[in-house]
């Protein structure tokens, strides 16, 4: 449980792994012939939003295999386990990449040992760095974790140690996150009480996000997304990449969100309710929603401004360009972008900003006359 997230729903526990396991293959197994699923190749598979390196090395590796021999998977798929150092290990490493994982994803957060032990993380940054060092050692997955800035009591310092460890260890990418305290969070009602310093300024953040993205590009790393860094063409950062940038994706397990053909949804995420909505022949999905006209258009917007490149004339709504241009000529006289016609390109800054951006930019979309095809439930 996670002192900084607010994403925590259910305790793992050994005895009910196996039947876990059991019910995600058989969902898995009954929409596998359907068209949604059986019509394309599956580029990417994420195990993760949630920590499947809990699960023990039988059933991650028996999860991973039967994903793959269920679902029509690209020969070149990338299939990613995200996870923690705590309770990993190699030899469960070294099973799930046999059984097919090609990516390896940890929530290090942090390698400074007292940030660490405030956050209530359980090994030392020393610990977790031999860790990585002895995944990368096996030469046979990507692997990649990510760093927070703006911690409670993390100075210029300790970031700019967690980044020089980042790259002495030799990993593949890594990802380099702002810190949110949501409201009501463990973190949050620490801070309150005064058991942890604040957190960060954006002052402080921004200044340390460009000096990590200085460091890293000066030691060969390349930006391939606003706070994704990578050093080998191994890591190809897939599933977030076309995630951002709307290609549909298809949820399986408690918890999991996707979308397809016009539509959201979201599967339940208490395990005794699924399983008694499943007992009952329904199938456990929370939430269902339809997707706006111009889904495709604004996560056009969202990929581009993600990659640093955003072309205008891509976005095919008519006024589109027009409209957004007083908005552009401004955050181009602030420093933020550069528009060289129709093509606009993030600075630094306007990458450190790039949610507000994509805001500003998806506010210009929603304010244009409707697509006439809204009624008819088109994606446009």
């Amino acid at each position: 449980h996670c002192l900084f997230g607010g994403f925590f729903q259910n305790v793992g526990r050994a005895v009910v792994w196996g039947a876990f396991v059991d019910a995600v293959i058989d969902e898995v197994t009954q929409l596998a012939t359907t068209p949604l699923v059986a019509s394309a190749p599956i580029e990417a598979v994420y195990l993760g939003g949630g920590t499947p390196s809990a699960l023990d090395a039988r059933d991650l590796a028996r999860l991973i295999d039967g994903l793959r021999r269920r679902l029509p998977l690209s020969e070149d798929c990338e299939i990613t386990v995200e996870g923690r150092s705590f309770d990993f290990g190699v030899e469960k490493a070294r099973a799930a990449i046999d059984a097919g994982a090609n990516r390896i994803s940890l929530g290090v957060q942090t390698f400074d040992t007292g940030l660490r032990k405030r956050l209530g993380r359980k090994l030392t940054g020393p610990e977790v760095a031999a860790f990585l060092t002895r995944l990368v050692a096996l030469d046979r997955a990507s692997v990649v974790c990510d760093l927070i800035y703006g911690l409670p009591g993390q100075d210029a310092a300790a970031w700019r140690r967690d980044i020089e460890t980042a790259i002495d260890v030799g990993i593949d990418g890594v990802s380099l996150y702002a810190l949110n305290v949501w409201q009501g969070s463990p973190l949050d009602a620490a801070v309150r009480a005064g058991k942890l310093p604040p957190a960060g300024t954006l002052a402080a953040q921004a200044t340390v996000y460009s000096a990590a993205v200085d460091l890293l590009t000066a030691h060969g790393w390349r930006q391939v997304a606003q706070s994704h860094m990578v050093r080998t063409a191994r890591e190809r950062n897939r599933y977030n990449r076309m995630v951002k940038a709307g290609v549909p994706c298809l949820p399986f397990g408690p918890g999991a969100g996707g979308h397809a053909h016009g539509y959201r949804w979201r599967n339940v995420i208490e395990v005794d309710r699924r399983r008694a909505l499943r007992a009952e022949g329904l199938f456990p999905v929370k939430a269902l929603s339809r997707l706006t006209a111009r889904y495709r258009s604004a996560a056009g917007i969202t990929a581009g401004l993600e990659a640093g490149r955003l072309d205008l004339m891509s976005i095919a709504v008519p006024g589109f360009a027009e409209a957004a241009r007083p908005l552009l000529d401004n955050w181009a006289s602030a420093g933020l972008v550069r528009l060289d016609g129709h093509i606009l390109r993030t600075t630094r800054a306007g990458a450190f900003w790039i949610t507000n951006l994509t805001s500003g930019l998806h506010a210009v979309l929603a304010g244009l006359s409707p697509s006439p095809t809204l009624s008819t439930g088109v994606v446009q």
